[in-house]
């Protein structure tokens, strides 16, 4: 695998097996891509429109620098997508703050991965202990979301998001880097790391409007699980073990619109209905869009998958669930 980068380049996925990007672009909601869903790239043409599929062939051969990691994208490029999708810098010790807020509520006390030291951490070497009606198991299980996740820092922290320095694998701060943590202290064999290990995988969600930044994601998440196996068992993951976590991976990090719930710019303005003999048959607003009505949306509504059940269901039905 590729050692001590930050950027993951498309070509090497493509060289490790000609399957694995096409999961990794796979979006389940609509059956076909994600969508670049931002103008970034326009530019370059046919094929990077806002609109257009991410397709394998954009991202790969000449074209296979073009996506880049946030800190490694150019000022300009960064203020521009601030200015218009609001999107977010958080340095990783302010994920790792905030991630520790959570474990201390999991598990009633503080400092349980690490101690917070001025901007950085300093990680707990001892075993992780549990509380007594608490065990590993529930911990790895436990569902967790990243809204707005971009590149996932908050599941995964493969690199430092200020310096753009690799974190080594003990040092990692990410909820997905805690359960996998848990997962090696408490697994013994190679099919155990391996089965509780896609429990993890399947535990953690993310959405995303921008396709770069869900490419990115998902492929920060891959690496993150090969990287913990190389260190687990001194050799490289088969491209068909792969598969199978990219496969997870596609359906829990997804492309959203997060405050419609369908894929980003999908609405379409229906016909009235009164229609004129006369002129051509106008158009209104989709019904979601204009009253607000999350379940009225016209547009393709996100699907994921309840991997416990094994069924999918529309990621707005879980707040249509809440409001009951």
């Amino acid at each position: 695998m590729q050692d001590n980068k930050i950027d993951i380049k498309e070509n090497y996925i493509l060289h490790l097996d000609s399957q694995l990007l096409s999961i990794l672009l796979l979006d389940h909601s609509s059956g076909k891509k994600i969508i670049w869903a931002t103008d970034n790239y326009s530019s370059r043409g046919y094929g990077y429109q806002s609109s257009d599929y991410i397709d394998i062939q954009y991202v790969t051969g000449k074209n296979g620098s073009i996506i880049k990691p946030r800190i490694e994208k150019s000022k300009k490029e960064q203020t521009t997508r601030i200015r218009e999708k609001a999107e977010v810098f958080t340095p990783s010790w302010i994920c790792n703050a905030q991630n520790n807020l959570i474990d201390e509520a999991w598990f009633g006390r503080p400092n349980v991965f690490n101690t917070e030291k001025d901007k950085t951490w300093e990680t707990v070497v001892e075993l992780i202990k549990f509380p007594s009606e608490k065990n590993w198991r529930n911990y790895v299980k436990e569902n967790l979301l990243e809204i707005a996740c971009g590149e996932a820092p908050y599941l995964v922290s493969r690199y430092d998001t200020v310096t753009g320095e690799i974190i080594p694998v003990y040092n990692r701060i990410g909820l997905l880097d805690r359960k996998l943590r848990i997962v090696n202290e408490n697994t013994d064999t190679e099919t155990k790391w391996i089965e509780w290990t896609k429990q993890a995988y399947k535990s953690v969600y993310g959405y995303e409007w921008q396709g770069d930044n869900v490419l990115l994601a998902r492929e920060n998440l891959l690496f993150t699980f090969a990287d913990y196996y190389t260190k687990r068992f001194y050799s490289e993951p088969s491209a068909e073990l792969l598969k199978e976590i990219a496969e997870i991976i596609s359906w829990n990090i997804w492309q959203m619109d997060g405050l419609k719930y369908v894929i980003p710019n999908s609405c379409k303005p229906m016909p009235k209905m009164q229609m004129s003999i006369f002129e051509d048959e106008p158009l209104d607003e989709c019904e979601g869009c204009k009253n607000n009505d999350i379940t009225k949306h016209t547009g393709i509504y996100c699907k994921i998958k309840d991997w416990e059940k094994n069924r999918t269901i529309k990621f707005v039905s879980l707040l249509e669930r809440g409001r009951k």
